[in-house]
């Protein structure tokens, strides 16, 4: 089983490179934004409390996000050949978290990808994806607001996943398939 968590800023090419992943792969895939979205758009508690996180550029609490990931998780079966984790964890208790709730089901993580992005060309493809999707939180004064949270919280994570042993530094400028390339070559490593 390849449990695999994908890493980078927003606009790094997580989803993107997610995709293409699962297409080679089979894997499965948890992207707490996807699952985030679906509770908001059904108006749901979670939806609702989640949403006043999200407006003010702060992150889900980590109770909450690893109750939900656990159950999508579970959902998919013993069976299944791996799963990426997309946008979780985002801060070490997180991330301590996630090894516990995987350890309780005798899984791990197998690799941490770090999708390594300027942040210039970040705000560009977050901005253009904001125009092409219609997504709200794409926006200039959010977007800085989410670049701020990613450095302040979540890049201490590349030096605790660095520590575990499955730290791995993807150039994530360039290419599509150069940089899905470099992936695979991690991916068929492991």
């Amino acid at each position: 089983m390849k449990n695999i968590v994908i890493f980078g800023a927003p606009g790094s090419g997580k989803g993107t490179q997610s995709d293409k992943l699962i297409e080679k792969y089979g894997l499965e895939h948890i992207s707490t934004g996807d699952v985030l979205r679906a509770e908001i758009k059904k108006g749901s508690d979670l939806g609702r409390t989640a949403q006043q996180y999200i407006d003010q550029g702060q992150l889900i609490p980590d109770d909450l996000m690893v109750s939900i990931l656990a159950s999508v998780y579970d959902s998919f079966g013993r069976e299944h050949k791996g799963v990426i984790f997309d946008g979780f964890p985002r801060t070490i208790p997180q991330a301590e978290a996630l090894k516990q709730m995987l350890a309780d089901r005798g899984d791990q993580v197998a690799a941490m990808l770090e999708l390594d992005v300027p942040e210039d060309e970040l705000m560009k493809r977050l901005l253009l994806r904001g125009q092409q999707s219609g997504r709200a939180d794409d926006n200039e004064a959010t977007i800085k607001k989410r670049l701020v949270v990613y450095h302040s919280q979540t890049q201490p994570l590349i030096e605790w996943y660095s520590k575990e042993g499955v730290h791995y530094h993807i150039n994530g400028l360039g290419e599509l398939d150069r940089i899905f390339a470099d992936i695979c070559q991690v991916v068929d490593s492991l």
